[in-house]
């Protein structure tokens, strides 16, 4: 099986064209994983609600509902295999995802709409969830040099991901404000269980957060991962958030035959 190896930022998977075959994608998610340390597997399928289904599984072999740097870099994969158009839509268990090729490497996606956003879940950490079942999120402020102290911080971001407040467990987003409307961000994502260099729903969780807070000037983030660069657009009407854009860089590392 050829199997190409992409990453969105720095978030990394290993995808194959899955239509039309029964395969153990758990088992697949672990073994291919494991040849590049990337951080999930995605298989694409046929749908009968969208362009094409998306299957995404962690690292470890678990499920997850939907991967926002994933569903990008999918996005580019379909598109450059000819599954679909420059504008496309991709089922997940999140919900379905719009997807748009703004260029050869940038692509954008519309994450799902938030169905659970609590701002004071525990203590000060909020919680959201994108689509449902949505994409567990804990998001909270550090008041620090983020990138710098990353390590002290390991084990308390483990702990959070763990955490009884967080019932489906969470991938645990701390940022650091630099500006209005800029942040610096890490993850400790669950699945891979330790930091990952970028965070799609991560970064539209927090953007989420900011916007309900009046914090998110004209609807804008500009989030800085340690492995690049995305831009959350969040639309607010009348204290309802209505559409989340997440945009940003995608590359093709490799391809295998496996």
């Amino acid at each position: 099986m050829r199997v190409t190896y992409m990453n969105g930022a720095g978030n990394d998977f290993m995808v194959l064209d899955a239509r039309g075959r029964q395969l153990d994608f758990s088992q697949l998610a672990v073994d291919y994983c494991r040849l590049t340390n990337a951080d999930g597997f995605m298989a694409v399928d046929d749908s009968d609600k969208a362009d094409f289904r998306l299957h995404f599984y962690n690292a470890d072999g678990s499920r997850g509902e939907m991967c926002g740097n994933g569903a990008r870099c999918v996005c580019r994969y379909a598109y450059d295999r000819g599954i679909a158009g420059q504008a496309m839509t991709v089922e997940t268990d999140a919900g379905i995802v719009s997807g748009w090729r703004l260029d050869e490497h940038q692509y954008r996606v519309r994450l799902n709409d938030p169905s659970v956003l609590d701002l004071a879940r525990k203590g000060r950490t909020a919680y959201v969830e994108l689509g449902a079942p949505g994409v567990p999120h804990a998001v909270a402020e550090y008041r620090g040099d983020l990138w710098a102290d990353a390590d002290s911080l390991r084990q308390t971001m483990r702990a959070l991901r763990f955490d009884p407040a967080f019932p489906k467990g969470a991938n645990v987003n701390f940022y650091q404000e630099l500006a209005p409307g800029e942040i610096r961000i890490l993850t400790f994502e669950r699945g891979v269980e330790d930091f990952t260099l970028a965070c799609g729903t991560g970064c539209g969780s927090t953007a989420c957060v900011l916007a309900m807070q009046g914090r998110l000037p004209n609807g804008r983030l500009t989030a800085h991962n340690r492995g690049g660069d995305l831009t959350v657009t969040v639309t607010l009407e009348a204290g309802v958030i209505t559409a989340v854009l997440l945009e940003g860089p995608t590359e093709v590392v490799n391809e295998y035959n496996l």
